[in-house]
């Protein structure tokens, strides 16, 4: 839990001061790097939750499995299957196509095809993932 929590204040640093300063989409990059770890980290005390009451089948050590696996045990809670979904496109950041507008202003902005969709990363989007994520580390301790 010590670790999920130091990944968090990194995280926060990287949101509200470094991005506030510099406002470039590599930043914003490494934010959802981090939070993807973060992610990886608490899914790690989640699987060894669902050991302790048993739900827990062997898998693979791949993280896909694993969270395959998580979504079928946790189904019934919609905030994590909603940090899962969040956890899925921040795994996927760094392969998927992306454009950036407005780097070095006020309203910087990643747009990236996921899905056949496009999203906007922008410090809006932040401030909402960094809500949800803060919901969820809450509900992991």
């Amino acid at each position: 839990m010590e670790r999920i929590i130091k990944e968090k204040i990194s995280a926060d640093h990287l949101l509200y001061v470094s991005l506030k300063y510099t406002k470039t989409c590599d930043v914003i990059i490494n934010l959802l790097l981090r939070w993807k770890y973060m992610i990886e980290l608490a899914m790690e005390k989640l699987v060894e939750q669902a050991k302790k009451q048993k739900k827990w089948k062997p898998v693979p050590d791949a993280p896909r499995a694993k969270l395959v696996q998580l979504k079928k045990i946790y189904a019934d809670d919609a905030m994590l299957c909603e940090v899962f979904t969040l956890y899925e496109l921040f795994r996927d950041i760094e392969t998927l196509e992306k454009v950036r507008e407005s780097e070095f202003r006020k309203g910087v902005n990643l747009k990236v095809t996921y899905r056949n969709e496009i999203i906007n990363i922008n410090l809006d989007k932040l401030k909402e993932y960094s809500t949800l994520l803060e919901k969820f580390i809450s509900s992991l301790k």
